[in-house]
């Protein structure tokens, strides 16, 4: 365990309604006046308004952060407020960003709140970070999680990073220019990004809602311990929860003496990977495509991908279930038509893609798969269908 000095000075008096406003913490010994100063000093950057950024831009607000930074181009939906908690049923439609602020200065009218509604990508990524002194990223792709690591790690400020998938969560601290030569990076723990398809993302797998508090708020309770210096924090250890069996534990991290000292940033979805790309022209088919060619009466393998409990939910009519990993794996396989045009779908083409590119690979020519999936299914073909 490490202990690391204040991130932040402390500056400036508090007025007497920041007094009574942050009592509770004042009268902490390890926090009192100066951790209050302090909080009130920093910059904190947090990267999504989704489950995790929710309740961590609500009790970073609330513990007195003095300026929140918002990176965010999404816009609020009715599937979101399972777990977003910052926003509610009059924002739906509305960017994120916006609702987040608005939610935020409800709470306390007394942080700064800055929008960045922008894709982060490594245009822009040093710029932002760079007017910050602390970074929070919930997101819930590879692709983004490196390139926060290697701007936090150019910049030189710590990153605090939190995942969530189901009933589990995992949260660390990450700082490659930590004193004492205690720098560790989200890259001692992942070197490479895992197979495309792997880790499947909280759309296509679900998450339970209120694991996003859990996990969120221990991200917060790290971002405090780091700007005012006390406690011990996770740099240098991961910690696992699982709610299931409501347990936490945590487990050392070492930094890689191969890897490479982290200079320029680069393209992260290429380092990532893209699911493997399937040489025919015809790969690739919109809504309207599938519906004309069911309509036309002509014979089709209508194939969804997705898992049992999805099925459930929803379905086109017509389709036959074979989830993603019996295709994967090889044990379905034969139980697909040779001579047949094959259609498959999952949720939004994520899966499918990844189904086709094997279902190719295998030998069967005449295959493509859904273009957005049901989820495109539904917005343009049968509107009454429920989008999950």
């Amino acid at each position: 365990m490490v202990h690391l000095p204040p991130l932040v000075e402390p500056a400036g008096e508090l007025t007497p309604d920041e007094v009574a406003r942050y009592s509770r913490h004042l009268i902490i010994p390890n926090v009192g006046i100066d951790g209050q100063k302090r909080l009130r000093h920093a910059r904190v950057l947090v990267v999504g308004a989704g489950g995790l950024g929710s309740p961590a831009l609500l009790y970073l607000a609330a513990a007195g952060v003095g300026t929140l930074g918002i990176v965010e181009f999404d816009d609020v939906e009715l599937s979101n407020l399972q777990r977003q908690i910052i926003h509610g049923r009059s924002d739906v439609g509305r960017p994120k960003a916006e609702s987040a602020r608005d939610s935020i200065l409800e709470l306390n009218d007394g942080v700064e709140v800055r929008l960045h509604r922008v894709r982060l990508d490594s245009s822009n990524a040093l710029e932002l970070f760079e007017n910050y002194d602390l970074v929070l990223d919930g997101t819930d792709n590879f692709a983004t999680r490196y390139l926060v690591n290697d701007a936090a790690a150019i910049v030189g400020i710590p990153y605090v990073w939190g995942s969530i998938y189901r009933f589990e969560g995992q949260v660390s601290v990450f700082w490659d220019g930590a004193p004492d030569g205690a720098g560790i990076n989200y890259r001692d723990l992942y070197p490479e990004a895992p197979p495309p398809g792997m880790v499947p993302s909280c759309a296509e797998g679900g998450v339970l809602g209120v694991l996003c508090a859990s996990i969120g708020s221990i991200m917060v309770t790290e971002a405090v311990k780091l700007i005012t210096g006390i406690g011990e924090t996770l740099l240098g250890r991961l910690m696992i929860y699982d709610a299931l069996a409501m347990s936490y534990r945590t487990v050392g991290l070492s930094r890689d003496p191969h890897r490479v000292p982290i200079t320029e940033l680069i393209d992260y979805e290429a380092f990532c990977g893209v699911v493997p790309a399937v040489e025919s022209k015809d790969a690739t088919i919109t809504a309207q495509e599938l519906r004309t060619m069911l309509d036309s009466g002509r014979e089709v393998a209508l194939i969804d991908v997705r898992e049992p409990v999805e099925w459930d939910i929803v379905r086109i009519d017509g389709a036959r279930l074979i989830p993603k990993d019996r295709i994967l794996s090889g044990a379905a396989l034969t139980d697909l038509p040779q001579h047949v045009p094959i259609v498959l779908y999952c949720k939004t083409g994520i899966r499918s893609a990844e189904a086709l590119a094997a279902v190719v690979g295998a030998g069967f020519s005449d295959a493509s798969h859904l273009q957005g999936g049901i989820v495109e299914w539904a917005k343009q073909i049968d509107p009454g269908m429920p989008i999950y």
